[in-house]
């Protein structure tokens, strides 16, 4: 059957039987592509933040020869995107509890300003160092092992702390294991050289006087660090001894000689 075409031709292509159904079926049929993936929103820590029925938390008992009872302080922690990727661990509240009641009002203070910055969210590391300088006109303490409190409020600084570098917060020890043990190797000559020296001064007084019969007692508490240590700028620690005519800290490694 022939057809007349009545309008110029400007373009052409050549049909097969069957072409026709092709293209009716890739368009019925949609390619398959990637699912698409639900963003998880990363949970931050912010005072809208409604508090879990249940948390986590760790209790501190702070022992100041200023008073007679001690202090409980307790930190309870929040988590934030658990079984994720941004798990992370952050203070909640704090509750200070003691049986002198002298120190009532301002532990209730202390309490809900502490709580109420840790909600807040954001960098709250900056409250240790905020506790920690508060010093008491009545002088501060040395806890066990020579470590100098200027207050009470300023061991609750050291107490929190302890418990950001606990849940990631703070970083840990500042010295490396090679540091560590360059000042226990330093100690341990320190404290032979002393035991030297005592036993040359010892000596004659020992051939001079008959031998006398020693009573066995109970051994004394050894002390952190030498009993001659003085105190160290830097981290308030009494263990600042003499050795090769410089001022060195046993606890830190600082140096007056750098």
């Amino acid at each position: 059957m022939a057809i007349k075409i009545g309008k110029k031709i400007k373009s052409y292509s050549v049909h097969k039987p069957g072409d026709e159904a092709q293209p009716q079926v890739a368009a019925a049929t949609p390619v398959p592509g990637p699912a698409p993936v639900e963003e998880q929103a990363v949970e931050q820590m912010n005072e809208r933040l409604e508090r879990p029925e249940v948390l986590e938390g760790s209790t501190y008992k702070i022992k100041s020869p200023l008073f007679e009872h001690a202090l409980y302080v307790t930190i309870n922690d929040i988590v934030l995107n658990a079984g994720t990727e941004h798990e992370s661990r952050r203070p909640f509240e704090v509750f200070i509890n003691s049986k002198n009641m002298d120190h009532f009002q301002w532990a209730v203070a202390l309490t809900r300003i502490m709580s109420a910055v840790f909600r807040k969210g954001g960098d709250v590391t900056f409250i240790v160092e905020e506790l920690k300088a508060v010093f008491d006109p009545r002088g501060g303490y040395f806890k066990s092992g020579g470590v100098y409190m200027p207050s009470l409020v300023a061991e609750l600084g050291y107490v929190v702390e302890d418990h950001l570098k606990q849940i990631g917060m703070l970083g840990g020890d500042t010295l490396g294991a090679g540091e560590r043990e360059a000042l226990a190797a330093k100690r341990v000559q320190f404290e032979q050289a002393e035991s030297k020296k005592k036993t040359d001064e010892l000596k004659p007084v020992a051939e001079a006087k008959p031998p006398l019969t020693v009573v066995a007692s109970e051994a004394p508490a050894v002390a952190a660090f030498p009993p001659s240590a003085t105190l160290c700028g830097k981290c308030h620690t009494k263990a600042v001894v003499l050795m090769d005519g410089c001022q060195t800290c046993l606890n830190c490694g600082y140096s007056k000689c750098g």
